[in-house]
């Protein structure tokens, strides 16, 4: 290698340059160099071969020399181009490590070892890749393989589905575990990586990427996510699809650059590249639809029950994110009445039942975030007017009644909230800028740009040391525990003082026996809806809204990591609910309007 940027990729030439004369099996040329980990590496074509340069220590035996040139410690693999595997082996390998991650964060160990193991069996089935009579493969000896490798997983028990349909296995070929030498996922160690498949590393790879059947959905790494959420789901974990999504940025679940969890012996290349990389963040809405599409396509059935003790009722969720954003905890109160009044607490509306014919879906931690800023406009309107109003009477009774409890102080709130909220959003753009997509296992796109790709990768690895040295080393920064809430609130006198005490008494009038809201007027987040074939329900231009509800919406699209306008959408389909009756009233005064002009 030439140039200025040689120094840093190879740090030194050989001193027994002459005494290693083979031709270079790349391009037959004799020009050789050291790299730093002493292998030798062909100067004119940069192929780095397996022999290296014998070195023994003149600390130990003065006055000595480089004498013999031997292949080096390490040994050929005698799988060289890798073991034969396929593409769902690649993504049970995956789903294996995302359960296991998942168990780590405190879900029941019931979820990787009978959910998700039954709906990934189920899943394998219905795509006819293994589980049934006639498996779609191009041999009969690789559908066999398969079949057995799948059936040797230390990753499974021989569970029955979730329906009357089972899987036929043969008799006895149950799954065997060993806990003593687990395994992440079974391998072919018999057969060498055949030369039958030389675009793809996996057998099947541009099979699978050409397979196109009507109903079938292909697994993708997005879709391993979605099989979680529905694992999830359906042992009703204390894990919501956004906090799923947050742990992934974490890097908590494996999910970019997961293909660097095969063991080396599966070789990632050619059209595997396009199955196994993920060069994106997942995305809320993506995952939610997936979900939907697995469910329904392994025909899954009811699922049980999401009742008012179960983690993911929007009464339980609503007082978790009020604690979340440091509101009040009498809040709680009012959200439990919209809840009541709209409906949605009800155990037929929450439960997802994919083979109903009114299939209804829920996105639970975005409707619990919906009804409360539903209930933040029922106290203040949140019309830049009305809210600092009720700031200033708050502020003049805290001041003259300092040793009661405070009122709240929706200003005051705005402040800490604005404060907290900028530097936590300045931290994630920081680390997303930050992250490093490339993996240290290089990707290539056939077997004989190997030598090229890893070449290429210690390159930018020792680039990386030397303008590491240069600008100095960053500091190492402590990585969390994980936790269900991203924002810590202390006692008042901090930077970040604490609201959950805070009352709302001069913001609600007793009527009765009830409590209503001292502020009359309400407006509708939408007047009207699009028409049922277009894609959205509704629009949402922050132009046409006030600050204070833009800050709102901006806050809880924050933390469930969703975009403001799909928030807007559930606000909107929430105030349907709550105010039928004045939506009718629009309608009907709009049909009049009509009827006038003509």
């Amino acid at each position: 290698m030439n140039g200025p940027y040689a120094s840093f990729a190879y740090s030194r030439t050989p001193s027994t340059q002459k005494a290693f004369t083979d031709r270079c099996s790349q391009c037959a040329a004799v020009s050789w160099g050291l790299t730093d980990e002493g292998k030798y590496y062909c100067t004119s074509c940069h192929n780095v071969t397996d022999r290296s340069e014998e070195v023994v220590s003149t600390a130990v035996i003065p006055n000595t020399k480089i004498n013999s040139i031997s292949r080096g410690l390490r040994q050929r693999s005698k799988h060289e181009k890798g073991w034969d595997w396929y593409v769902c082996e690649g993504f049970q390998c995956i789903l294996y490590h995302q359960a296991e991650a998942l168990e780590t964060l405190g879900v029941s160990p019931e979820l990787k070892n009978e959910v998700l193991h039954s709906f990934w069996k189920r899943y394998l089935q219905k795509s006819k890749q293994a589980y049934c009579k006639n498996p779609v493969r191009t041999s009969g000896r690789k559908a066999k393989v398969l079949e057995d490798n799948l059936q040797s997983s230390d990753w499974a028990s021989d569970l029955e589905l979730l329906s009357d349909t089972t899987c036929p296995l043969e008799s006895g070929a149950e799954f065997q575990s060993d806990p003593q030498t687990p395994k992440p996922f079974p391998v072919t160690k018999g057969s060498p990586k055949s030369a039958a498949s030389v675009c793809s590393g996996s057998v099947d790879g541009v099979e699978y990427s050409e397979r196109k059947e009507k109903g079938l959905v292909k697994m993708t790494v997005p879709r391993t996510l979605a099989l979680c959420y529905l694992s999830l789901l359906w042992q009703r974990e204390t894990i919501t699809l956004s906090d799923l999504l947050r742990f992934v940025e974490e890097d908590r679940i494996p999910y970019i650059n997961a293909f660097k969890l095969f063991p080396e012996e599966m070789k990632v290349y050619g059209r595997d590249k396009g199955i196994f990389v993920v060069e994106s963040w997942p995305d809320y809405e993506d995952i939610y639809k997936n979900m939907i599409e697995v469910a329904i396509f392994l025909d899954l059935p009811r699922f049980p029950d999401i009742t008012e003790d179960c983690y993911l009722h929007p009464n339980t969720l609503c007082m978790k994110y009020l604690l979340e954003v440091n509101l009040p905890d009498e809040m709680n109160t009012l959200t439990c009445q919209v809840v009541k009044l709209t409906g949605i607490g009800e155990v037929d509306f929450l439960t997802f039942d994919p083979i109903a014919k009114m299939k209804r879906t829920v996105k639970y931690d975005v409707q619990a975030v919906a009804v409360i800023v539903v209930v933040l406009k029922l106290l203040f309107l949140l019309d830049d007017k009305l809210e600092w109003s009720y700031s200033d009477l708050a502020e003049a009774y805290n001041e003259e009644h300092r040793e009661d409890t405070p009122q709240f102080d929706f200003r005051k709130w705005y402040q800490v909230m604005k404060k907290t909220f900028d530097e936590k959003r300045r931290k994630w753009e920081e680390a997303r800028a930050r992250y490093a997509w490339k993996t240290k296992r290089p990707l290539y796109r056939s077997h004989i740009d190997k030598s090229v790709a890893y070449k290429r990768r210690e390159m930018v690895e020792n680039l990386q040391r030397q303008f590491s040295a240069l600008v100095g080393s960053a500091p190492v920064v402590e990585k969390q525990a994980p936790s269900s809430f991203q924002f810590n609130w202390t006692e008042e006198g901090t930077d970040s003082p604490c609201f959950h005490g805070h009352s709302l008494q001069t913001l609600l009038i007793t009527k009765g026996q009830s409590l209503i809201t001292k502020n009359p007027l309400y407006w509708l987040s939408t007047q009207k809806f699009c028409k049922s074939y277009c894609k959205h329900v509704t629009t949402y231009e922050e132009s046409n809204f006030s600050l204070s509800y833009q800050f709102i919406l901006n806050i809880f699209s924050f933390l469930l990591r969703i975009k403001a306008s799909a928030l807007h959408e559930e606000v909107s389909l929430l105030e349907k609910k709550l105010f039928e009756k004045k939506y009718n009233e629009s309608r009907k005064s709009l049909r009049s309007k009509k009827v006038r002009r003509q």
